[in-house]
């Protein structure tokens, strides 16, 4: 009788482990944050995997079959990932969907560096910098706006969120005291970045560049404005120049070349990282010992 119970109890717990909702993410530092949130109730999929073009992607049949069969979908936006509007409007209709990147409660900072917030920036023609979880401060606020989402859909589980989601709060809190005294002695305007990405971390951490590589990923930089970035290492006021995580360095070594100036990786994503719950803090505390390590050794 005592072994049928426990049978039972098994079985009962293991169908209530299996009626979690789907929950769809769409990159890798998303993908981690959610999976904080959704700790001891359900793992999130992840669409974009890490290596991969967040910008251009075609989709998959499995991350089709994914979202088809979505009840949350959590993303950060056509911002970053346009070419997932689409699926989710045709595959997904029905999902409660959570766009981070349209949260209030934060600045946006758009591509000329300034900064807006949640409500002024959607109703702006600015092209927004996408590239917001790189600050921990704006990763709080989306960790609470995943709670509530989770909590809508998923009542059953909701003290398992909220829970979750405290020690979430108190793990980036920690982070971000943990990363500033990291880059103390990191002086901003000495480093060149692989492409303008990092200006939510940058700003956060006043650890700012001098200057980028490029405007984005998919853009080459012309020989006026690598003239510029030579003149810059070579008087001495830039001394470190930063490839992305996997990339060509030819033009770090281009700009480094017969200087002083030393030559590092860094990454926005997570490209060599395993996605789950720890990526999102090896993301930024890597970002931080990158920084140093080539800026202040």
């Amino acid at each position: 009788m005592i072994r049928t119970l426990v049978a039972i109890l098994t079985l009962t717990a293991t169908q209530l482990q299996a009626e979690a909702p789907q929950v769809v993410t769409d990159i890798a530092p998303v993908h981690s944050l959610v999976a904080q949130v959704m700790d001891g109730v359900g793992t999130p999929d992840l669409i974009v995997p890490p290596g991969a073009d967040a910008h251009h992607l075609a989709l998959r049949p499995s991350d089709a079959r994914k979202l088809a069969q979505a009840q949350v979908v959590i993303w950060a936006g056509p911002a970053l990932t346009p070419w997932l509007s689409d699926p989710l409007e045709t595959l997904a209709p029905t999902a409660a969907t959570l766009t981070l990147l349209n949260t209030p409660g934060w600045a946006h900072r758009d591509l000329t560096g300034g900064h807006e917030h949640g409500a002024e920036a959607a109703q702006t023609n600015h092209a927004v910098d996408p590239h917001a979880w790189l600050d921990p401060e704006v990763a709080m606020v989306w960790v609470r706006a995943i709670r509530n989402t989770l909590v809508t859909t998923d009542p059953d589980n909701a003290s398992q969120y909220t829970a979750n989601a405290g020690r979430a709060l108190a793990g980036l809190m920690s982070l971000h005291d943990r990363i500033a005294a990291e880059l103390v002695d990191v002086q901003p305007g000495t480093w060149i970045a692989p492409h303008d990405a990092f200006g939510y971390f940058t700003d956060r951490f006043t650890v700012a560049a001098a200057d980028a590589v490029a405007d984005s990923e998919a853009e080459a930089p012309g020989p006026a404005h690598l003239a510029e970035l030579r003149t810059l290492v070579e008087s001495g006021t830039v001394t470190c120049v930063m490839s992305e995580t996997k990339g060509p360095t030819d033009y770090a070594a281009l700009l480094t070349d017969g200087t002083d100036a030393r030559m590092g990786v860094i990454d926005d994503t997570g490209m060599v990282l395993t996605p789950g719950s720890a990526l999102y803090a090896d993301l930024l505390t890597g970002i931080a010992a990158s920084l140093k390590a080539c800026i202040a050794p």
